[in-house]
C-alpha cells in the first residue's frame, strides 16, 4: 500500500461546547452539518473542505487545530514520516470511526493521520 496522503480528509478544531461551536460555524459563519456524532464531534462543509469540530472526548490532537490526512497505509505512513523527522504523540490507535495517529512534523505543527476501519 502507499504511505502518500490520500487527500486532505478534514481540518480538526477542538472546541469546549459543540452545541455552541455548531451556532458559531453554522449560524454565524454559515457552514452546513455533514454529520453529527452526538457531543463529541460535527463535521461541517466549508465549500469543498471539511472542518471538524472536535469536543474533548475527541481532541485527539489536544487543543491544536490540525489538518487530517486520509492514508491507505498508516503503519506505513507513520513509519516514513518519522523517518523524516517527524515525532509520533499517540497511535496508530483505532477511534470511533477510524484508525488514526497523531504525530509532529519537524516544525512542530501537529496533523493526523487517518485510515477507516
Amino acid at each position: 500500500m502507499s504511505t502518500r496522503a490520500q487527500k486532505l480528509g478534514n481540518v480538526l478544531i477542538p472546541v469546549d461546547d459543540l452545541d455552541k461551536a455548531l451556532a458559531f460555524y453554522v449560524e454565524a459563519l454559515g457552514l452546513t452539518v455533514k454529520f453529527r456524532d452526538g457531543d463529541r464531534f460535527a463535521a461541517l462543509d466549508a465549500g469543498g473542505v471539511t472542518i471538524a469540530l472536535a469536543a474533548p472526548a475527541e481532541q485527539v490532537a489536544g487543543t491544536a487545530t490540525a489538518p487530517s490526512y486520509k492514508v491507505g497505509d498508516l503503519s506505513g505512513t507513520v513509519d516514513a514520516l518519522v523517518a523524516a523527522g517527524a515525532e509520533l504523540l499517540a497511535g496508530p490507535e483505532a477511534g470511533p470511526h477510524e484508525t488514526r495517529a497523531v504525530l509532529r512534523d519537524p516544525s512542530g505543527n501537529v496533523l493526523v493521520l487517518y485510515s477507516p476501519l
